[in-house]
């Protein structure tokens, strides 16, 4: 009998914590929901906290991006700043050194490239590095080669300002003819572009690109940022100014 009395009141004991637990659960429950409909409240009488959210959470990426950045800037200086075979204009000497990578069939790069010439012809203390990205296609591709191969006629910056600001679908035959136009030896051209020197060449840019997170035309790389897009003149002077005064 004392066995039986114990196993009911155990049985009892069991059942009443099952109560308190789902009566607590059950408390518990509201009260999420009271606190939801609070938050939901607040947030529909003040949804600018929403946009703040959204900027910090915004900024937060961006920080962590750069962060990542800098830390592959660091890793390849030497490719992005100074490869032997990059092409430079501006001060070879200049304190600040801006990069850019771009696309000769990419619009944002044309409109990009009015803020270059006008940053070449102002600031004569910058040096410039152009990193030719050729993700639009086989003829991109086929203008990086012939640029490359410009460069080796000591006319890289000439042969770049024309194909980039040619109006009409870059062909082929559009970008050889440029090369004519321009006085370049075009027989020579052609050679130098079958060098795989230069294949290699853009084969490693597009490699550094990625591990800079660049996946888009035109990007610049000043300092230990990288700034995609097609930004204007002033944030690029403000970026060059940043870098000189140790930013």
């Amino acid at each position: 009998m004392g066995l039986m009395r114990i196993g009911r009141a155990c049985l009892v004991a069991a059942i009443a914590a099952t109560a308190v637990s789902a009566e607590a659960e059950a408390q518990r429950e509201l009260d999420r929901k009271a606190i939801q409909e609070i938050v939901r409240e607040y947030l529909i009488s003040n949804p600018e906290v929403l946009e703040e959210a959204m900027r910090a959470l915004r900024a937060k990426r961006e920080a962590a991006r750069q962060k990542v950045v800098r830390t592959v800037i660091g890793k390849n200086r030497a490719a992005i700043f100074s490869h032997p075979m990059s092409p430079v204009s501006g001060n070879p000497k200049g304190d600040v050194t801006l990069v850019e990578f771009f696309d000769y069939q990419c619009g944002y790069c044309k409109r990009s490239l009015k803020p270059m010439k006008d940053l070449l012809a102002s600031d004569g203390k910058l040096r410039v590095v152009w990193k030719e990205f050729p993700i639009l296609g086989p003829v991109s591709r086929f203008a990086a080669r012939a640029a490359m191969a410009a460069d080796r006629q000591g006319r890289y910056l000439d042969f770049h300002v024309a194909v980039m600001a040619a109006p009409a679908k870059l062909t082929e035959a559009s970008v050889i003819a440029t090369a004519g136009r321009l006085g370049l030896d075009v027989e020579r051209l052609r050679r130098d572009m079958r060098d795989p020197a230069i294949e290699n060449y853009l084969d490693e840019t597009m490699g550094l690109a990625r591990k800079l997170g660049i996946t888009g035309t035109p990007a610049f790389v000043v300092g230990d940022t990288v700034v995609p897009g097609a930004v204007g003149v002033a944030r690029l002077r403000q970026l060059i100014a940043d870098v000189r005064g140790g930013g």
